[in-house]
């Protein structure tokens, strides 16, 4: 390594490496304080080019998202750098990654749920990234002891706690809206088709043909850094079509006879998850329902359709998810008087049985 002082006073550094191909390279780089940070970067950046295991946690993370920049949305990469950042990089950034261990990771479960209030779904959000982490160093660049695989996950997943309302709770708070607004129909969109907010919030007259009640989901919205994004939505499952009832088609043709001349690839709903998050908080304040999200409306719309005894596969069609096991993960608690009917029918038939044997010959 050559490290050299600038005029300025800074130390640079200008080096030979070779990436993880085996192609020759030189790098050079300006800038720090001290020849001792000079030297640490090379050391870094040579580790991370030929990406060796025993380079620092906090870069690895740098590796990881280079190699996911096509694969996953600007809001997910936003979501899991905050949370790997706040939670992850602040504790095993220094580390190795080869020299973490299953006893770390157990330290530091413990710090997280001890100086944290968090609830069991966040901190298993927040164990996912983690392993998540370690999962992609095993695979792609061969780190032989995972920690994670020794450790029982932190947090739990299991949405039981699911927080919805009843028809009769939804009907109190659609009810102090007012009838053919704007608001009160993206609630109403909302609640009968159970489609998520950025769906929602993306929607064009084009996606929806009042002649054959059907919506299409073809994109979803969301807002970051200032910037209105439509992009695909959540998974291919998610475009999909789903058909409406005739009550809320008849509430979006009313809604179109306000909108004179309006363009049909243009937002219906020129609002923002915050935004639809306020007004709801608002309505529910005026009706005195227990309070939700926004996507819990999701939550509310499958309730609804198992309690009228929909079958969970119909339900996995119209939410778009990827497999039934998300449903019936998510869902499933929500199904008690199937196991009733189950024992119900066993009970029949038997007694069927017994009849046929107890008949005269």
């Amino acid at each position: 390594m050559t490290a050299f002082r600038e005029t300025d006073g800074s130390w640079s550094c200008s080096f030979h490496y070779k990436d993880w191909t085996g192609a020759p390279k030189r790098k050079h780089k300006r800038g720090f304080a001290t020849k001792r940070e000079a030297v640490e970067f090379e050391s870094q950046f040579k580790l991370v080019s030929r990406a060796d295991m025993s380079m620092k946690l906090k870069e690895f993370v740098k590796v990881y998202f280079k190699d996911k920049e096509n694969e996953l949305k600007e809001r997910s990469k936003k979501n899991k750098k905050y949370m790997m950042n706040a939670y992850i990089v602040s504790f095993f950034g220094e580390q190795p990654m080869n020299e973490i261990s299953a006893a770390d990771v157990i330290a530091w479960q413990n710090e997280i749920q001890e100086t944290n209030n968090f609830s069991e779904s966040y901190l298993r959000m927040i164990q996912n990234q983690l392993t998540a982490l370690f999962t992609h160093a095993e695979r792609i660049y061969g780190l032989k002891n995972n920690p994670c695989k020794r450790v029982k996950k932190m947090g739990n997943s299991d949405s039981r706690s699911l927080t919805f309302w009843t028809l009769e709770e939804y009907e109190d708070f659609i009810s102090t809206f007012k009838d053919g607004s704007q608001h009160r129909l993206m609630f109403e969109i909302l609640f009968w088709t159970g489609i998520r907010e950025g769906e929602l919030l993306a929607l064009t007259k084009s996606d929806i043909d009042t002649n054959q009640l059907l919506l299409s989901i073809s994109k979803t919205y969301y807002r970051i850094n200032g910037q209105d994004i439509i992009t695909t939505p959540k998974t291919k499952n998610s475009i999909r079509t789903i058909d409406l009832p005739a009550f809320l088609v008849d509430e979006i043709k009313d809604y179109y006879k306000k909108l004179y001349c309006f363009p049909n690839d243009e937002r219906l709903f020129p609002n923002t998850a915050k935004a639809l998050q306020n007004l709801m908080e608002r309505h529910i304040k005026k009706s005195g329902v227990k309070k939700i999200r926004v996507h819990d409306l999701r939550h509310s719309h499958c309730a609804y359709l198992i309690n009228q005894g929909v079958q969970p596969l119909i339900i996995k069609e119209r939410l778009g998810h990827k497999d039934i096991k998300v449903t019936l993960n998510t869902y499933g608690h929500l199904y008690p008087s199937e196991q009733k009917k189950v024992a119900t029918m066993l009970d029949n038939l038997r007694e069927k049985g017994n009849k046929k044997d107890d008949a005269p010959t």
